[in-house]
């Protein structure tokens, strides 16, 4: 049985540029106009109210270009950010004074000197010279210390045991 229909074809002609109508039944796919919302057909991005001139929507490659531009500039300014809220914190050099066992670990008293020009706090990391490789470190956060100044303070260290015995002091700038 053959169809009594007469296949639909562009203005040109050519059948396989043809527009196919939407069935009776069927609403056209829509979204918002991205600066107004009022509804468009899917294939564009603007109204034409928003559009007047029919100028042609950016490409994808474009929208997502700005935003990896974007993120790249954000980037580079909290990296600028960083490294200016830390310039001239440190180094500081640490000296233990006294250690002490406390409970379940030690209690370690550190002498630490900011040798910056910028005020900073330090964490200074102890570890046995015994067991060097492959020993456990300790780790004590020092107080604000202001620039060329020694501060000398007291930390609570568990993870190198409660036995008191000699102890490497390295601090770094943050």
């Amino acid at each position: 049985m053959s169809s009594s229909r007469a296949p639909v074809t562009s203005p040109a002609g050519d059948p396989a540029k043809a527009a196919i109508p939407p069935d009776a039944g069927e609403a056209p796919v829509t979204h918002g106009c991205v600066r107004c919302g009022a509804p468009v057909a899917i294939d564009v991005a603007l109204c034409d109210e928003c559009n007047p001139l029919g100028l042609a929507d950016p490409a994808s490659s474009q929208v997502h270009g700005t935003a990896f531009l974007g993120i790249a500039i954000a980037v580079i300014l909290m990296a600028v950010a960083g490294r200016l809220a830390f310039v001239g914190v440190g180094p500081f050099k640490g000296d233990l004074v006294t250690v002490a066992a406390s409970g379940d670990g030690l209690a370690v008293t550190l002498m630490v000197t900011n040798q910056g020009t910028s005020a900073g706090a330090t964490t200074c990391v102890l570890n046995d010279p015994v067991a060097r490789y492959g020993g456990a470190n300790g780790y004590a956060q020092s107080p604000r210390i202001d620039a060329g100044q020694t501060v000398t303070f007291t930390s609570q260290v568990t993870q190198l045991g409660g036995t008191p015995r000699l102890l490497d002091v390295q601090c770094s700038a943050p």
